[in-house]
Parts: C-alpha cells; sequence; structure tokens
C-alpha cells in the first residue's frame, strides 16, 4: 500500500509539472489570481474561484478541464475511482499552496494558508 502511495504522489508531482509548463501562456496569470485571493485550491483536486470575474472563470475552467483529463488518466492506469485520485490530488495541491494563497475548507468558507 505505501508503495502505491509513494507511486501515486510521484505521478502527481511529475503531472503538477507538467501541467505548469502546460500552462505556462496562463502561468502569471494564475499567479496573479493566486496572489489577488481570486481563486483558490479544493480539497476535490480542482481550483475554486473566489471572486467572479469572466476572465478568471475562463482561467479556472481550462485549468480544472485540463486537471480532470489528467485525473482520469492516472485513475485508469493505476485502477483508482476517480474519487480517490481527486481526494490525493487535493492534499498534494492544498499542501503545495504558497502561505497567504487560498484554500478552501470543508466548511466552504475559504483562508489563507
Amino acid at each position: 500500500m505505501h508503495k502505491l502511495i509513494y507511486r501515486l504522489i510521484k505521478k502527481f508531482s511529475l503531472a503538477i509539472v507538467a501541467l505548469t509548463i502546460t500552462f505556462s501562456a496562463w502561468a502569471i496569470s494564475l499567479d496573479q489570481a493566486k496572489q489577488q485571493g481570486l481563486v483558490g485550491e479544493m480539497a476535490n483536486g480542482y481550483l475554486g474561484i473566489v471572486v467572479t470575474n469572466p476572465e478568471v472563470t475562463s482561467l479556472v475552467e481550462e485549468i480544472n478541464k485540463k486537471r480532470k483529463s489528467l485525473y482520469l488518466d492516472i485513475a485508469r492506469k493505476n485502477k483508482l475511482t476517480m474519487e480517490q485520485v481527486t481526494a490525493l490530488a487535493g492534499e498534494k495541491a492544498i499542501s503545495n499552496t504558497r502561505s497567504g494563497h487560498l484554500i478552501k475548507m470543508s466548511s466552504g468558507s475559504w483562508i489563507k494558508k
């Protein structure tokens, strides 16, 4: 079981790097959106909108679409459910969230890490 978790964490780390490269055109906008508190990470592995704005909404939709595709691929390859993959992805995203950026609590409220 520990080997499986280690492999998944390694894959998620590689996936995050791949997502960063994939979104290089968006990287500045995403970073700015996080710094300004417009978006934040959620426990379900997806990016959430804190303040609605058409540009932010478009950015979040595009990122979450790519994340979902990646999660489906990881789930299929590792014979896991999407719930298992998104839960692990959420844990990883929240643990990697920089201090001062927002995360969504299970209560639904946003807090600064």
